[in-house]
Order: structure tokens, then C-alpha cells, then sequence
């Protein structure tokens, strides 16, 4: 066994030392890699859908009233005890109207 050289400093000692990843900072490197790629995919379809709307000619204002409205009548069907129905969008003139399809 070598001498272990005398009035080194803590930096010295450890000069050359490298330590090796524990368990735990390797799942906590897998872990912050999913959650990224998993914030990079959410991010890109909010851009997409926004993308979508606006090519339809909606703008932020008219797609909350219109999530008002179809909230709203979910809520009423829900209340009349319908849970099985598709919306069916159809236009009349100058109007598009969207009504619930009920299924059996």
C-alpha cells in the first residue's frame, strides 16, 4: 500500500475521483427526461389545436363562448338523465347549428 501524501488539501485529495451515480440519481434522471419529453408533446398539441381553431376563423374570445354554450348543454342533458348522444353540426343559411344526436 502507498504512502498517503501528508498537507494536502480536501480538493487535492479528491483530484482524479469520480463518483458513480447512485440508483436514485439515476431514476431521478430517467424520471426528469419523461416528465420533459411528456411537457414538450402537451405544449405542441396546444399549439396544433390553437392552430386549428384559428384556421376555422375562431378566435380566443369565440372559443370560450363557445365552450360555454356546449357546456351548457351537456349539463342539461346530463340533467335529463341522457348520457348516450354524439353532436351532429349542420348549416341553414347563414347559421351553423350544432344538436345532440341521441344514441340507443
Amino acid at each position: 500500500m502507498a504512502k498517503i501524501p501528508k498537507g494536502l488539501s480536501d480538493k487535492d485529495m479528491f483530484k482524479g475521483y469520480v463518483e458513480e451515480d447512485s440508483m436514485e440519481a439515476q431514476f431521478l434522471a430517467a424520471e426528469a427526461a419523461e416528465d420533459k419529453k411528456r411537457r414538450a408533446k402537451a405544449f405542441a398539441s396546444e399549439r396544433e389545436q390553437a392552430k386549428r381553431i384559428n384556421l376555422a376563423g375562431l378566435d380566443d374570445a369565440l372559443t370560450e363562448q363557445l365552450g360555454k354554450k356546449l357546456l351548457e348543454l351537456k349539463m342539461e342533458l346530463f340533467r335529463e338523465g341522457i348520457k348516450n348522444y354524439s353532436m351532429k353540426i349542420s348549416r341553414e343559411g347563414e347559421s351553423i347549428i350544432i344538436t345532440p344526436k341521441y344514441k340507443k
